[in-house]
């Protein structure tokens, strides 16, 4: 097996998808931050705001819309911050459990991978 670098993208593409920026300001966005379109896109956005909007229709969790976009995590974060700061998506973050005994127990989780590999 090869391994092949993660991020596979050119380089003069992602400097221009993202306009030269290499960073995220917060940290709004994990990989399961799920994010909701709130608005059509408009005419004249970019490329990629106006595909991540159309996806967003629906939760949509980030590393979903990296997969879709072919596009690394850290730049669709930074495209997600576009799209924060002006209104048009929303993020929805995943609970944390507040306490061990709100987890699951280990028992019913390993049943359920059993079920799910038995697919």
């Amino acid at each position: 097996m090869t391994r092949r670098p993660v991020d596979t993208g050119d380089p003069d593409r992602l400097y221009t998808v993202t306009a030269g920026r290499s960073r995220v300001d917060d940290t709004s966005f994990d990989l399961v931050t799920l994010i909701v379109g709130e608005c059509e896109p408009a005419p004249g956005m970019q490329s990629e705001h106006v595909r991540i909007l159309e996806m967003c229709r629906h939760p949509t969790a980030v590393v979903e819309i990296s997969a879709e976009l072919n596009l690394p995590v850290t730049v669709v974060r930074i495209l997600l911050g576009d799209l924060l700061a002006t209104g048009r998506i929303t993020a929805r973050h995943p609970r944390a459990a507040r306490s061990v005994a709100d987890m699951p127990d280990s028992a019913l989780l390993k049943e359920v991978l059993h079920g799910l590999r038995n697919l």
